[in-house]
């Protein structure tokens, strides 16, 4: 199976690259358009600054095309707020694939949520094989609001989305890579669709 891993200088693509590899994948790292677009799966991690990322993303043309690929795309972390409408982490606008909006914790909760937490009401094969309120690990400041695009919903202070799914297009705010087995059973299913 030919997986990529989008590669545009956003963090974790090494930890997702390893995860990959210990459930017995090969992806390559690339930001080539013609290789994310021969892709089978196509993996769209980040870790950093909204704003500094989908800069990046538009310079070199990536945030037209990630929203035309009709294969699996995996969006975690960062990479799952970039493809919501916006993020208020340097009012920025999102690749709009998910028609939601991503805002900053209030100060009346620790910022960044960093450790771990639990996901509940887990929906389609994304979960398969993990219980309700399994543990997952996540690092971040802003969250995607509920909307109907959720599959996945945790509790900090406020209810958010931890995980999405629109069409052919997943996110994950949690690390799947950094997340135990119940991560790599997440990263095993989308991998195995």
């Amino acid at each position: 199976m030919n997986i990529v891993i989008i590669d545009y200088g956003a963090g974790n693509t090494k930890s997702v690259q390893f995860a990959c590899n210990r459930l017995g994948f090969d992806p390559i790292l690339t930001n080539s358009a013609e290789f994310i677009k021969a892709a089978d799966k196509v993996i769209f991690p980040g870790v950093g600054h909204a704003s500094n990322a989908m800069k990046i993303l538009q310079e070199s043309g990536l945030d037209v095309l990630i929203t035309t690929l009709k294969q699996p795309v995996l969006g975690i972390c960062l990479g799952m707020q970039l493809l919501c409408h916006s993020t208020e982490e340097g009012t920025t606008n999102g690749l709009g694939v998910f028609d939601v909006d991503v805002k900053r914790f209030s100060d009346a909760v620790k910022v960044p949520q960093m450790g771990w937490n639990t996901i509940s009401n887990l929906k389609t094969n994304l979960f398969t094989g993990l219980k309700n309120d399994a543990y997952m690990y996540l690092v971040h400041s802003y969250y995607a609001e509920l909307c109907e695009d959720t599959i996945a919903q945790t509790n900090y202070g406020v209810t958010y989305s931890s995980a999405l799914k629109k069409d052919n297009f997943y996110g994950v705010q949690f690390h799947p890579e950094k997340s135990s087995w119940e991560g790599e059973t997440v990263l095993s299913n989308f991998l195995n669709f």
